[in-house]
């Protein structure tokens, strides 16, 4: 049986935290969350990881993610996404300085992956059960084309502290296939429930409503449908510069028009990641606390 692949997405600088949050130690070793989630992946069988990275800090990525740092226990490699890879007769919009987005990022991974592979965020931290739950999917829609799912979060699961959240939320039919999902900024918990504000006005979200947090499951031929739709959102988004190509505004096109269906894998599991600075010492906190349960070793990587 093929093993699948993890497809890692590092190539934001993450503004608001201030730095190259990808490569913050958080664990007792200085491990990142980025090794947590390999630590995952190899116990959930996947066989190769590949990282999504800017040239601008590739020689300080790969002198800390190198293969022997995971006792060759998974494939490493990596690829680049840059302003200027677009199809063939398209250029670079003078003034555009934002990256293309994240359906951008898993498109740069088109030549190195041929297996059914999971995407993440490199600094979010998912939890053992996400890996093992879309390990266990990917495996059986090998072969196949169209048969896409996401890791669905309990809303309450994924909020920060220290400031609002931007959140996929996820509407499903009966048997939690995704009808639609909408990006909802500004989500908080407010006055003991939460909400998300939209157009200074807030609205209400049931506390288990399924969010994607970017676990994203899908078959190699992902790739041609992006790269085909990628074109129009060019051609639809010539005069905005600021636009951005995101996994869900594709995953909605395919699903909406019957090419795909994605089916959201509910978790129970607490999401948590490094959104703010002052994020930070509750991750370190958490972890601390799974590897007092058992759930990880003191060091990742001996």
């Amino acid at each position: 049986m093929v093993k699948p692949t993890l497809l890692v997405l590092a190539a934001g600088m993450g503004s608001r935290y201030g730095s190259l949050k990808q490569m913050d130690g958080v664990g007792p070793g200085d491990e990142a969350i980025i090794d947590y989630s390999i630590y995952d992946a190899i116990r959930a069988g996947f066989g190769k990881v590949v990282f999504v990275i800017r040239h601008a800090f590739e020689k300080e990525f790969r002198e800390i993610f190198t293969p022997e740092r995971f006792g060759g226990k998974i494939e490493v490699e990596f690829v680049f996404q840059e302003l200027d890879k677009l199809p063939a007769g398209f250029s670079v919009p003078e003034g555009r300085q934002k990256p293309w987005g994240t359906n951008h990022a898993v498109m740069m991974a088109a030549g190195v992956i041929d297996t059914p592979f999971a995407v993440i965020n490199a600094d979010d931290f998912y939890g053992k059960n996400s890996y093992q739950i879309i390990g266990d999917y990917l495996r059986s829609v090998e072969g196949e084309k169209g048969k896409y799912c996401n890791v669905g979060y309990q809303v309450k699961n994924t909020l920060s502290d220290f400031g609002t959240v931007s959140r996929g939320v996820c509407e499903v039919d009966a048997e939690d296939n995704l009808v639609s999902m909408v990006e909802r900024m500004a989500i908080q918990r407010k006055e003991g429930r939460i909400v998300y504000t939209l157009d200074d006005k807030d609205y209400p979200l049931e506390e288990n409503t399924p969010v994607s947090m970017n676990l994203f499951g899908f078959t190699p031929d992902y790739f041609t449908y992006s790269e085909e739709y990628f074109k129009t959102f060019l051609q639809e988004n010539a005069a905005n510069i600021k636009a951005e190509f995101y996994i869900p505004t594709m995953v909605n096109k395919l699903v909406s028009e019957g090419t795909a269906t994605l089916k959201i894998l509910r978790t129970d599991s607490e999401w948590f990641g490094v959104t703010y600075k002052e994020d930070r010492p509750m991750v370190v906190e958490r972890i601390r606390k799974l590897i007092a349960e058992g759930v990880y070793p003191e060091r990742l990587w001996k």
